[in-house]
């Protein structure tokens, strides 16, 4: 399997990966637009723009759109992250050129129809109110909104109620004006399909977009803080949050690594201590996510008020105690479930577009499978250790709880414990 990449003059940029022997294909488009690109009065924009996507185009009603790709059996999508917007299609190889033609379609001929823009408003307030009512979604928000306070990656990706109840059509045509530029836009594609084939076809749906310059977005700053949301819930839910590295750091592996062998899997070491050995909890993990310009190390656990406490404590000593006597063997089992992820997850499709179109993004290129297995390999004992050295004694912290938690540690309480 060998990955292809075709610049048109305009910076649109396809990007292909053959995988023999398979009948289908995945193909969409990723937009360097996310909530992080918004303005404050805009928050929330992208992902309402994601959504109207789907509401009519200059060719098909909203019916049109998903009739088009399931009545040849296929299955469209979208997502808004922080840093992209990425509308997808899966279908069968000969209907490639049916779901590039819808994608393109809803990209450059959305009408915004003032009748549908009020449909799904309504719609998105649901989405809104769901994710307030669920503790273990709006808990992140909160986090995020400490981390980065005053900056956009701290902002919520489904918006603010009151500014989602004020966008109206112009809002939505100045951030596709502002951000939709042929520069900003990968189309990706995986499996059964023809490089050649797909850049004839982009070069006649995409070819004509007018280049511009891209918009860079502020630079992220972690800051940190706390926040406490006292409610009557049956658990306490508890989210502890570091400065970590971004995409392109050199330990961008040694932090991911590292966070699986203190928090992601069930032989981690949180796991083993908090729930295992304790009993303090039924769920507890770590994840390192990133940026373009910055990451995060988050830590999740929800338990009862009463035994928070102890969960916070404990979970400080475990992240001192990595830093300690973090094993060759934790290490060596951290990156190999870590490879195994990778690789089990590449065998999809859907998953292999998304690499492509987002490694692209991130370092102007797509690193072969191997180069990614071998800088995984070289992470080492020491680099581990010293990550979790430097990042319980010296990175910012953020820190969110939500439920019965008057009397929760501060974040004061627990970087007093880190220094100890």
């Amino acid at each position: 399997m060998s990955v292809q990449l075709t610049t048109l003059p305009n910076g649109f940029r396809i990007v292909s990966e053959h995988m023999p022997g398979l009948q289908s294909a995945a193909i969409g488009v990723w937009v360097l637009a996310g909530a992080r690109h918004e303005e404050a009065s805009q928050n929330g924009i992208a992902h309402f723009l994601e959504h109207m996507a789907f509401k009519g185009t200059k060719r098909r009603s909203a019916l049109q759109i998903a009739e088009a790709i399931e009545d040849v059996g296929g299955y469209i999508n979208a997502y808004t992250s922080r840093e992209v917007t990425a509308y997808y299609v899966r279908v069968l190889k000969e209907d490639v050129p049916l779901a590039l033609d819808v994608v393109s379609d809803i990209l450059r001929n959305p009408v915004f129809d003032p009748r549908e823009i009020e449909v799904e408003r309504g719609v998105i307030l649901q989405e809104i109110g769901q994710a307030a009512d669920t503790p273990d979604d709006i808990i992140f928000d909160w986090l995020q909104e400490k981390a980065y306070p005053d900056h956009p990656l701290g902002r919520t990706i489904l918006g603010a109620e009151e500014r989602v109840r004020g966008f109206d059509r112009p809002d939505l045509e100045r951030f596709v004006d502002q951000y939709y530029r042929p520069g900003q836009m990968v189309l990706s594609a995986a499996g059964a399909v023809d490089h050649e084939a797909l850049v004839r076809m982009a070069e006649g749906v995409f070819g004509d977009m007018i280049p511009s310059h891209a918009i860079e977005p502020p630079v992220a700053r972690f800051a940190g803080g706390e926040t406490r949301h006292v409610k009557d819930l049956e658990q306490a839910h508890f989210a502890l949050a570091f400065e970590s590295p971004d995409y392109a750091h050199p330990d961008i592996y040694t932090a991911q690594i590292y966070a699986s062998a203190l928090g992601g899997s069930m032989s981690s070491r949180l796991f083993q201590e908090i729930r295992e050995r304790r009993g303090l909890c039924y769920s507890i993990y770590a994840q390192a996510g990133a940026y373009s310009d910055t990451g995060m190390m988050t830590i999740y656990a929800g338990t009862s008020g009463e035994q928070l406490g102890d969960l916070a404590g404990i979970t400080i000593d475990e992240m001192k105690r990595a830093a300690e006597d973090m094993s060759a063997a934790e290490v060596e089992r951290a990156r190999a479930q870590m490879k195994a992820g990778l690789l089990m997850g590449l065998e999809s499709p859907s998953n292999r577009a998304e690499r492509l179109a987002r490694m692209l993004q991130i370092w102007g290129r797509v690193p072969t499978l191997p180069e990614v297995v071998e800088r995984i390999d070289a992470v080492t004992l020491a680099d581990v250790r010293r990550l979790a050295e430097s990042t319980v004694a010296q990175a910012p912290a953020a820190l969110a709880l939500y439920g019965p938690v008057e009397q929760a540690p501060t974040l004061a309480a627990l970087d007093a414990r880190r220094a100890a």
